[in-house]
């Protein structure tokens, strides 16, 4: 019997993906383990590997489709008491319809002329055309009824709507539409439209969820960081022969898992009708990847010498760029860090991760006028700015983690100890 082989499940709530890249084709050849296909969840970009080995008899979904619900038959390789060469017309997938240019022009050309094409519905009276003409057509106010799509298999593309006179199409007022669907107007200003990826697109709803539903407390501290950065250089010294250099941000991390510990009614989450009080500081670390923010987390960072902490936390990054993390990588922490000092702000507040109950925002180290020991002098001070669920953190004990996180940059023997 031949194996089906299905669209996998990589993280505990994907529901769907984008087959981004098939890496085999039919006739390969695959043995478990061996990198099928590149698969875009709601995180990451991920490699999926083969199970099970034998010959690719048939790849039922195109590299490029969207949207292919998990459970969905992608591929099907012969099984042991199968004759893969006698399969019956096995054949590849049809390519993909081409997606529109992520970065079209407005305006643009008209359509071109060109030969009758088929109508564009499908079976069951199914109108096929792409994203953005679909919504190009509601801003317009025409029927896709009465389109006829020049695209593959008679699929309606932006020039086929964009050539089109208004219809008698049904189109509700955009006040009685969801906020989140209205079409947003463009007035007349020359746009590139860029398609959202799924990682994007968990960003906006995750972040709009964050900030309707989580009542967010902040409180600021000014942090002196001229013993941090005295220490971090004879540490480095010291581990220059291992290949090892330590950033503010390795040290960073160790503090706010310290920090956690000592104040544990901050290493909490809230979960409706009861609150969580972690053991362990896992802490989530905010990084710049070009598919979106992602947080990649360093395990039990309290516990973690901070030479660890610089390894891990660079390989967690390399991996995030090149959107090859795994979800045992991003998902979970008890508590983010945030630093946009490396940029020079000076100060931000930052958007809690949820199921999460707080983030630490830092900005640039900078001279500024200090009192040290009751004069005043020259320092180089860091602001630093905790967010909070109020539903979980108190102020007072939110202030008490501010507080606890100063000392140990301030003092940073204790990172150490």
């Amino acid at each position: 019997m031949p194996i089906e082989i299905k669209m996998p499940a990589l993280s505990p709530t994907m529901e769907e993906g984008t087959l981004a890249k098939w890496l085999v084709k039919v006739g390969d050849t695959v043995s478990s383990g061996d990198i099928m296909a590149e698969i875009e969840t709601d995180k990451a970009t991920m490699e999926f590997e083969a199970v099970d080995e034998g010959v690719i008899t048939s790849i039922t979904v195109a590299e490029g489709s969207e949207g292919v619900k998990v459970g969905t038959v992608i591929a099907t390789i012969a099984g042991e008491d199968e004759d893969a060469s006698a399969a019956p017309a096995a054949k590849a997938a049809a390519p993909a319809p081409k997606a529109e240019s992520v970065a079209e022009t407005k305006p643009s050309a008209a359509p071109p002329a060109s030969a009758p094409v088929k109508p564009a519905m499908a079976s069951g009276d199914r109108i096929v055309a792409s994203p953005l003409a679909k919504r190009i057509a509601e801003q317009k106010g025409v029927d896709l009824k009465s389109v006829k799509g020049s695209g593959p298999n008679g699929r309606i593309v932006k020039a086929d709507v964009e050539g089109a006179q208004p219809g008698s199409a049904s189109v509700a007022p955009v006040a009685s539409a969801p906020a989140a669907s209205a079409p947003v107007p463009d007035f007349g200003i020359p746009y590139e439209a860029e398609k959202l990826n799924n990682v994007r697109k968990t960003i906006a709803r995750r972040l709009t969820e964050a900030k309707q539903t989580i009542p967010h407390i902040y409180l600021t501290v000014d942090v002196r960081l001229d013993a941090l950065l005295k220490l971090r250089g004879e540490l480095n010294k010291a581990l220059e022969p291992d290949g090892v250099k330590l950033s503010v941000n390795d040290l960073l991390i160790k503090a706010l898992g310290k920090a956690l510990l000592r104040v544990p009614k901050c290493n909490v989450s809230f979960a409706g009708d009861e609150l969580r009080k972690y053991s362990r500081a896992d802490v989530s670390v905010a990084v710049a990847a070009p598919s979106g923010l992602i947080t990649p987390i360093i395990l039990d960072a309290a516990s973690k010498g901070v030479a660890q902490i610089s390894t891990e936390m660079k390989a967690l990054a390399d991996k995030a760029r090149e959107g090859k993390l795994m979800p045992h990588e991003y998902q979970g922490g008890t508590a983010s860090l945030s630093n946009l000092g490396m940029f020079g702000i000076k100060q931000f507040e930052a958007v809690i991760n949820p199921p999460q109950a707080m983030i630490m925002a830092v900005g640039a180290g900078e001279k500024r006028p200090y009192i040290v020991e009751d004069a005043l002098a020259v320092a180089t001070v860091m602001s630093a700015t905790g967010s909070f669920d109020h539903r979980a953190i108190d102020g007072a004990d939110g202030a008490q983690l501010m507080q606890a996180f100063k000392d140990l940059v301030e003092a940073p023997l204790g990172l150490v100890a």
